[in-house]
């Protein structure tokens, strides 16, 4: 298998997780997202996935993009570790809690969003990072609501799930843009907690080839 993704692109993250987390081997093919105006865009890569973003799946002769639609697809083929439960109710609930973080919030806090906001309409550093604390605070407040409800040591009981391959990758973003997450405990329980997992430190950003050097130490 080629996972073609961004070392910092929350859906090729959470692709990551999902790989590590299944034991899966496979190459990575780094695609740079603003080097040269962004190589997502270049024709050869939007052969693989024409609306230019990452991450894309190849696996033989077959080719998928979108996260969630590659993440269900390993679940599917490798389910001996199971990301989404067979019970129809924890399913929807695992299903509600990745959403909250993978439609609701990452697109609009996303590189190409943030850079219309700052290229296209003239928006200030300050306007910009403001509009990023709103809509994190915005969907981590309903979050936390949520764990209450569901959580153990992962966001539904003590099994890791696409819940919580999807929270990660958005606390890692609310943590790069300096967003006070005190207000939020049980979101950081469920995130130390995660990070402690092998799965979870392997797939971090920085510890991809291609991560800036600076993001590496």
């Amino acid at each position: 298998m080629k996972l073609y993704g961004y070392w910092r692109s929350s859906a090729s993250y959470r692709t990551r997780i999902a790989l590590h987390l299944k034991e899966l081997a496979f190459d990575y093919v780094p695609v740079h997202l603003v080097r040269g105006g962004g190589e997502q865009k270049q024709a050869d890569y939007k052969k693989l996935n024409p609306i230019g973003l990452v991450p894309t799946l190849v696996d033989g002769d077959f080719t998928i993009n979108q996260s969630l639609a590659i993440i269900e697809y390993l679940d599917t083929l490798h389910p001996d570790v199971r990301l989404i439960p067979t019970d129809p109710q924890q399913a929807a609930i695992v299903r509600m809690l990745a959403l909250d973080m993978a439609a609701e919030l990452q697109p609009i806090t996303n590189l190409r969003v943030l850079q219309y906001l700052t290229g296209t309409l003239k928006v200030t550093d300050e306007t910009r990072l403001a509009w990023i604390h709103h809509w994190v605070n915005t969907t981590f407040s309903a979050f936390e609501q949520r764990l209450h409800q569901h959580a153990g040591s992962c966001c539904v009981g003590d099994t890791v799930s696409l819940a919580d391959i999807c929270l990660v990758p958005q606390v890692y973003n609310a943590k790069r843009f300096k967003v006070d997450l005190s207000p939020y405990p049980k979101i950081m329980a469920v995130y130390k907690h995660l990070e402690s997992l092998a799965a979870f430190q392997r797939a971090r950003p920085e510890a991809q080839p291609d991560a800036e050097p600076d993001a590496k130490g």
